[in-house]
């Protein structure tokens, strides 16, 4: 490693703490200098799908990577939802990490919304947005999030993507299988 800075592309203290408990748990003992920045994610505000959820964390993650050329470790972190064939919404996040060598990504668990929080969304709220006013809570997504509100906190948006983060960062412990 040519450095120990990592720069994450959010100011969303819950993003940070994932990718913290993440980087500590694989990479015990090192020490790491966390900056982070505002990056654009080229789609729109709420992804409405897989796709345009991983394209949203790999836009964030060049943004960052041309900003601060000269940090160790780059990393994006976006949330979406979708709609199944069944017109259930789900929501889920994916999370990219990249080196100048080497790049992991991953997808967190997946859970669906209540019907009352999918018609929020549906009708242009961001799922934040929604949790707040079903839950009359504020600023919930910088916070539990949505599977924090909905399974008393055994879950929280730290913890759910904070999994993604560990899976994202198996190229970097296996780094010969991934070049």
């Amino acid at each position: 490693m040519k450095n120990n800075q990592i720069i994450i592309a959010s100011h969303n203290p819950v993003k940070l703490q994932s990718a913290k408990n993440g980087f500590i748990q694989i990479f015990p003992g090192n020490e790491f200098v966390w900056f982070q920045a505002d990056a654009p994610s080229g789609v729109s505000k709420q992804p409405f799908s897989d796709a345009e959820t991983l394209q949203g964390a790999i836009n964030r993650v060049g943004y960052i990577q041309e900003s601060f050329p000269e940090a160790a470790y780059w990393i994006g972190i976006e949330g979406g939802i979708q709609f199944d064939e069944d017109s259930q919404m789900s929501a889920f996040a994916w999370v990219v990490i990249k080196t100048s060598e080497l790049m992991g990504k991953a997808r967190s668990g997946t859970f669906f919304l209540p019907p009352q929080i999918a018609r929020l969304v549906k009708s242009g709220l961001e799922l934040g947005e929604a949790d707040d006013l079903v839950f009359n809570q504020k600023n919930s997504k910088q916070n539990n999030g949505a599977i924090g509100l909905l399974t008393g906190d055994i879950l929280t948006r730290t913890s759910l993507y904070e999994h993604a983060v560990l899976l994202a960062l198996i190229p970097f412990l296996n780094p010969v299988l991934y070049k």
